[in-house]
């Protein structure tokens, strides 16, 4: 009498049915991929993007970078925000140098521009490697990783200061309608994209133990308010929030006004710092936390 020899099931086995090798079937056959009732709800791109699903991408969009972070050890982070559109000082010398040949006056203006800002870049950068220095010989639990938004400019020279001093990054990048890429010093395992804003800022201050705001403009002053308003009404625990670049920072927002017309109280005035300085920058997180 012949027995049926069954194999054994580990525990840890997972098994989903092939829902995704038939999406892949089509893709590489080039076949139109259209609505299909009998199609696993969670395989239906269709399904999935319709507006009445849109909770569920809420959910997704919370879950799935919190779990790789979490199990990449990614628990305590610097976030450091700042404009997209300030330069590596080497790319603002080259743009400095092709509108000299152009001599094209706006080109040239702009160019001049580029350079003045591009400092910020390297600040920035700087910041990144003494909080990267900072962590490398801590246990994981004290370790500090730098976040950003994953794009160009400020958030790239982070981004850049980590990947050097060989710490991983984050990068919480956003699907825009004029594509923004990953610059390419984020770690690929946590460089993450966002369709919403709101998941995306609710994932900056998941883990932030302090943010950094360099110069930059609509998109930095949403998340930097965003930050502040948590602090200040304690839906979020204090933590430090340094104004990068006081000159830049004092000529845009006359907060003062503010206490002036009662709109916030004076002691709201300390939930924030300036600093000029990396290591001034650094300092202020340090002294908050003791390190």
């Amino acid at each position: 009498m012949n027995h049926v020899k069954n194999t054994p099931q580990h525990l840890t086995e997972r098994r989903l049915a092939d829902a995704w090798a038939e999406l892949q079937n089509y893709a590489d056959q080039g076949n139109p991929l259209e609505a299909d009732a009998y199609r696993l709800a969670f395989a239906d791109p269709e399904f999935l993007l319709r507006r009445e699903t849109r909770g569920i991408r809420f959910q997704l969009e919370m879950l799935k970078p919190d779990l790789d972070q979490a199990e990449q050890g990614i628990e305590n982070t610097v976030v450091v925000f700042g404009s997209a559109r300030f330069p590596a000082p080497e790319d603002a010398k080259n743009s400095l140098y092709e509108a000299q040949l152009s001599g094209d006056a706006s080109a040239l203006a702009l160019a001049h521009r580029l350079v003045r800002n591009a400092h910020y870049y390297d600040q920035a950068r700087l910041f990144a490697r003494l909080v990267a220095g900072y962590s490398m010989h801590r246990r994981p639990e004290e370790r500090l990783f730098i976040a950003t938004g994953g794009g160009p400019g400020i958030m790239e020279a982070a981004n850049r200061g980590a990947h050097e001093m060989g710490a991983p990054s984050v990068g919480l990048n956003i699907a825009l309608p004029h594509e923004q890429k990953h610059n390419p010093y984020v770690t690929p395992t946590l460089s993450f994209k966002f369709h919403y804003f709101a998941l995306r800022k609710m994932h900056f201050m998941m883990r932030a133990k302090a943010l950094v705001a360099f110069p930059g403009g609509f998109g930095t002053l949403d998340e930097l308010f965003e930050v502040i308003t948590l602090v200040q009404t304690r839906k979020a625990k204090p933590v430090p929030i340094v104004l990068y670049g006081t000159e830049y920072w004092k000529r845009l927002l006359n907060i003062d006004i503010l206490v002036e017309e009662g709109a916030i109280a004076a002691e709201d005035l300390k939930l924030f710092q300036y600093a000029d300085e990396p290591e001034a920058a650094w300092a202020v997180i340090k002294n908050f936390y003791g390190l």
